[in-house]
């Protein structure tokens, strides 16, 4: 018999690829990190020997899901401002609460309190756009989630950084601080067109082309964005993206709702990926990205939660289902993003907008054994026909029991391995007091 170290037994393995496919009572094997085997119970009961044994009887395996967007440290502004139009919650609330309070202690705090709520909801990869990205790359590391970390651009100081070149050095230099690393890799974040001025955002296209870097942005959120891209500039954000030399396989494009046909049309011959973050959107009023249109086209389409503090959770589960229905709702078509398509974009299509398809995003021999297991068996999913409409439909996060990272147990039946909830509240707890002082 094969010696590994792991072996985990399920109802039902859901590797995404190929899409739609559902393996009933299977194991997947592990060892040394990755995938070895995807095979029926019985046989891979008689193949290896495991040094660790899971039983799932009631569960479905699924690749881990990968939060595509977010913003990990805002988790301790959760609640904060709610119920305001973007500009009113940034300019009024969110930027005066972060210029007073961000600094490496809020930004470690903030992310390893993020991770937790990522790792009890099935997230194993998420791509983060926040300042002191050391500091979030650190957190995710120590607790052995997979993150792609922004290197942050933006025109106008803050405590990370005096001026754009400023916050390009301290990105080199995070970037080649991390080169290798098992776990993190980064992107260049610029912020949005609104606050990135043309000459940074040029330098930046140049060095993400050298170092061969994704370019992680939010673009055209508001239809109050593009009209005052176009009064400032004479051209809608994308054009002058495009004029720039941004727009292409590299560049993973945040929000979208305020898109032309042939801005479609151009996004899809350029290759540029989609972040849909539906609840964000739709708390803060933004609009509705035409996730069925672009998808017809052929671009990519991931999903993300954004930051708790427009959202107000970082919870996948939930963000499937609405990113289903608003697909259907906007399309006049019920047929749209069924739910295969947006489990896929929940994970490979995540893995894929950040480069990372190779490495995760599925469950298939020699990948990563990024893995969440999901308790089907509970009343609120019975009678289960069809166990990936299940997971869209009417699954909620509380229903993930385990989540490995590459092979790493870190979520065992709903009990963290590697973070303390009880400090986690308590540091909440302790923020809140600061900053509700300050309100």
């Amino acid at each position: 018999m094969q010696s590994v170290d792991t072996l985990i037994h399920a109802a039902y393995i859901i590797p995404v690829e190929p899409e739609g496919l559902v393996l009933e009572r299977h194991a997947v094997a592990i060892d040394q990190g990755r995938v070895v085997a995807l095979l029926p119970s019985a046989e891979a009961r008689h193949t290896y020997e495991a040094r660790h044994v899971v039983e799932r009887p009631e569960h479905a395996l699924i690749p881990g899901l990968i939060n595509a967007h977010t913003h990990a440290a805002m988790n301790l502004m959760r609640g904060l401002a709610d119920d305001l139009p973007l500009m009113t919650w940034l300019g009024e609330h969110i930027w005066p609460a972060e210029g007073r309070f961000v600094s490496p202690e809020f930004v470690r705090d903030g992310s390893r309190l993020a991770i937790a709520e990522m790792l009890r909801g099935g997230t194993t990869c998420f791509a983060d756009m926040y300042f002191f990205a050391d500091e979030t790359a650190r957190a995710a590391r120590e607790a052995g989630i997979r993150a792609v970390v922004g290197l942050i651009l933006i025109d106008f100081p803050t405590a990370w950084a005096n001026s754009a070149d400023e916050y390009l050095s301290k990105g080199l230099a995070l970037q080649e601080s991390l080169r290798g690393d098992p776990l993190i890799s980064t992107a260049f974040s610029p912020h949005a067109p609104y606050t990135c001025s043309d000459a940074p955002l040029a330098k930046m296209a140049m060095y993400a082309e050298e170092l061969d870097l994704p370019i992680h942005m939010h673009i055209h959120e508001t239809a109050d964005e593009v009209t005052q891209g176009v009064e400032k500039t004479g051209q809608r954000p994308l054009a002058r993206l495009d004029a720039l030399g941004l727009l292409g396989p590299r560049l993973a494009a945040v929000h979208m709702t305020q898109l032309t046909d042939a801005e479609i049309t151009r996004v899809a011959e350029a290759g540029v990926h989609v972040l849909h973050c539906p609840e964000s959107n739709l708390k803060l009023a933004s609009g509705f990205c035409p996730t069925a249109r672009l998808a017809a086209a052929g671009v990519n389409l991931a999903l993300g939660t954004d930051g708790t503090a427009s959202n107000n959770d970082l919870d996948l589960f939930g963000e499937m289902r609405t990113a289903a229905l608003l697909a259907k709702g906007v399309a006049g078509d019920a047929s749209v993003l069924p739910a295969a398509q947006v489990l896929r974009m929940a994970t490979l299509d995540g893995a894929r907008a950040f480069g990372l398809e190779q490495l995760t995003g599925s469950l298939l021999p020699g990948k990563a054994a990024d893995i969440a297991c999901v308790h089907l068996g509970a009343l609120e999913t019975q009678p289960l026909y069809h166990p990936i409409s299940q997971l869209v439909y009417c699954t909620g996060r509380h229903q993930v029991s385990d989540v490995w990272v590459a092979g790493r147990h870190l979520l065992n039946q709903r009990r963290l391995t590697t973070l303390d909830e009880t400090e986690l509240v308590a540091k909440a707890r302790e923020w809140q007091g600061r900053i509700a002082e300050f309100r």
